[in-house]
């Protein structure tokens, strides 16, 4: 347990940043989950479109230190290749 006020704001600070970070966390995986969604389905279209919408959703997270931005590089490298590899 805290005993100084500063820790003590120390904590409430923490609390607060936890809670936004759970936030875009579960946002970025809920996009995820949609991309995975697209190209379960073989639609290579929707899943371009929806790699549209998530690739700028992963490298924010990667900016804002929710991921790595080696992770976040990776993710979208990889997404990125199984919609094209729908195409063909």
């Amino acid at each position: 347990m805290a005993n100084t006020s500063s820790a003590k704001k120390a904590t409430r600070k923490i609390a607060r940043k936890t809670a936004v970070n759970k936030s875009r966390r579960t946002f970025m995986r809920g996009q995820l989950r949609l991309m995975e969604e697209a190209i379960a389905a073989g639609d290579q279209t929707a899943a371009a479109e929806q790699f549209k919408a998530v690739q700028p959703v992963i490298m924010k997270s990667a900016s804002k230190g929710i991921i790595h931005k080696n992770t976040a590089s990776r993710k979208v490298s990889r997404l990125s290749a199984r919609v094209k590899a729908l195409g063909a």
